[in-house]
């Protein structure tokens, strides 16, 4: 009996010791899948950038006159010569302005011919001793006097005419309507745009870059702009105007770009384009953002083994930071495999899984 329970008892030994070696078997994780990357010390990086394609000359143009807009010739898209009317304000106050001005000339016209013929008959009778010298020179002030009234009235005549024709709103440059700011019946302030004009001949992309680039761009650097509805349509561009200061919602400086000989169907005015430069990179090695695990104070990364396929952490330093990737100064080594995402989920010695044939 002793030796059945004795059998026993070894027996359920054995069953509870396989058992937790099948449990112990069960809770190992398998190799997890990872995104990576080489850490590679780079000369020079093309970088793209969206913008669009803008006229290098562009007048918003206004009345230089208060009044109310009765006639609006164009919209937007119309292309104008010079000289064409754009709009028109209610003229009736400037005329009646005109009227008045004439009416103010006709009456210093009349003074001045009264008081010219006072003059000549004074002059006669002081040579024949009949006036005296104080009557001639009132007679002739007053001719003075009349004389400068004519300037004036003729200046004011010339005033209201030129008001007059403030009241035609006309194009000073042959160029294609981009913007139309006000519409019939509006009261308008003097200078207040109604109509932008832009000239089409020279066009330029316009693209906004991140301080550290456009910081250290230079004048006449050269891109390659591609459309991106196709970016099989191409052309070339200098640099010809950088912003000098970064603006400070987007840190960025805005770049204009004088395009070479652009395709007119193509690039047109408002067309989302891709600009690409290709620039010298600063010291260090280029990892997407994603890669930096910031613990504890320290700033580290994840570094797979290549012979266990295992991870394990870097402590970095870094020397910039832009919207999707760091410069690494130091602390990592060239050619090391560099974990890319979910680097936050990841513990010290955790097997990895690589895609086949990264590591050759």
């Amino acid at each position: 009996m002793n030796r059945i329970l004795t059998s026993l008892t070894v027996l359920g030994s054995v069953a509870l010791l396989a058992g937790c070696k099948d449990e112990q078997h069960g809770k190992v994780q398998p190799p997890r899948p990872v995104l990576s990357v080489v850490a590679t010390p780079q000369a020079a990086r093309t970088l793209g950038f969206a913008g669009t394609v803008e006229p290098r000359y562009k007048s918003d143009i206004g009345f230089q006159v208060l009044g109310r807009i009765v006639s609006r010739d164009v919209n937007v898209g119309d292309v104008v010569k010079q000289g064409d009317r754009l709009a028109r304000l209610d003229p009736v106050a400037y005329e009646l302005a005109v009227r008045s001005a004439q009416a103010d000339l006709a009456s210093a016209t009349a003074r001045l011919e009264n008081a010219a013929a006072t003059e000549a008959r004074q002059r006669k009778l002081l040579s024949q001793d009949i006036s005296n010298q104080a009557q001639f020179d009132a007679a002739t002030q007053v001719q003075e006097s009349a004389l400068a009234g004519i300037t004036r009235a003729k200046a004011e005549l010339e005033k209201a005419e030129e008001q007059l024709s403030y009241t035609e709103l006309r194009a000073d440059f042959d160029g294609v309507v981009t913007t139309v700011a006000a519409e019939l019946g509006q009261v308008v302030q003097p200078g207040q745009t109604v109509v932008s004009v832009a000239r089409p001949e020279i066009r330029e992309a316009v693209v906004d870059l991140p301080e550290s680039i456009g910081r250290d761009l230079k004048a006449q650097a050269r891109f390659d702009i591609a459309l991106q509805v196709d970016p099989s349509v191409r052309t070339a561009g200098s640099v010809r105007e950088i912003a000098p200061q970064a603006d400070p919602a987007t840190r960025t400086r805005r770049v204009r770009i004088t395009l070479d000989s652009p395709a007119a169907k193509s690039f047109r005015l408002g067309t989302t384009i891709t600009a690409t430069v290709t620039t010298q990179a600063s010291p260090g090695i280029e990892l997407p953002i994603t890669a930096v695990l910031e613990r504890d104070g320290k700033t580290m990364v994840w570094v797979v083994n290549p012979a266990t396929r295992t991870v394990s952490t870097e402590d970095v330093t870094i020397a910039a930071r832009e919207r999707s990737f760091v410069r690494i100064l130091d602390g990592l080594t060239a050619g090391s495999r560099v974990v890319t995402a979910g680097v936050n989920s990841l513990t010290p010695g955790q097997t990895v899984k690589i895609p086949d044939g990264a590591f050759q």
